[in-house]
Order: structure tokens, then sequence, then C-alpha cells
């Protein structure tokens, strides 16, 4: 429901832009230069990871996803990951492309656990990896295959 959600609000957004003649860029550095550019952060939990105890889960989580940097990388914008080298270059509370990081409320990582999270011991993370361009449902698929299927 999430990707629906998201290319929808895409959509209406063109679509409202027009009526104004401006024209929306979803690349997630348009503009070269010394920034952040644009993600599309996505919270991840599951069920067992809401539940009492579930930051254990969590941890499982994200060590698999340690072990598949770059797959996840080549899925998270439709170039296989050269929108997302200019984006991520370890500065500006962004990740390097080229390391994986994890860690509390820490927004230079690639994967983020809320304080609210780690104190609350049950909950979701945050990937911060996805472009503002990716394809919401490669992203998804790519998370669950790693985290739910173990490919």
């Amino acid at each position: 429901e999430m990707g629906d959600h998201l290319w929808i609000s895409r959509w209406i957004l063109n679509r409202v832009a027009e009526e104004f003649n401006i024209v929306i860029s979803f690349d997630p550095k348009p503009i070269p230069g010394d920034w952040n550019g644009a993600g599309c952060h996505t919270n991840i939990s599951t069920e067992v990871m809401r539940q009492e105890g579930g930051y254990d889960k969590i941890v499982e989580a994200i060590k698999l996803m340690e072990k598949k940097p770059m797959e996840h990388i080549i899925e998270y914008d439709p170039t296989g990951g050269d929108d997302n080298r200019r984006r991520l270059t370890g500065l500006h509370e962004t990740a390097s492309i080229d390391e994986f990081s994890w860690g509390v409320a820490h927004r230079g990582c690639s994967i983020r656990i809320p304080r609210s999270v780690a104190d609350e011991k049950k909950g979701y993370f945050e990937d911060r990896r996805p472009s503002s361009n990716a394809d919401p449902y490669s992203v998804t698929n790519r998370i669950v295959m790693t985290i739910c299927l173990g490919q």
C-alpha cells in the first residue's frame, strides 16, 4: 500500500505543478554542489519488531542488511546506484555509499534507530539510503528479500 501511496502522491504533485507551470524533479541531487540532496528514507518494521523485546529483531534485521549493502544500493535508485553516489557522500547527514553503518539517533548512518525505539526496546528502524526517485516497490522488495526471506 505504501508504494501505491507514494506513486499517487508523485502523480498528484506533478499534476498540480502543471497548473502553475512548474517542473518537478525527483532527482536526488538536481543541482550539483556541497549539500545533502534528497532521499526517500524508509521506515521498516515487522510485527515482532513492534512487540515487547522487538529491539533484538530490529538489530537482527539490520545485521542481515549489513551483509548485502550493494544489493540494496542497486535497488534504491533507478540508475542502479549512480544517482545515490552523488548524494551519499558521507557529508551533510548522509552515510557514505561505500560504507554500511547503523546507530541509534545517528542521522549520518546508513540505518538509524530512533532514540525512542532504543528506549522502548521495540518499534522500527529507518533506512536512509533510498534516493528520492526510488521505486518504492523495488525498495520494499529488496528489504523483504533480505530481512524476511534471507535472500
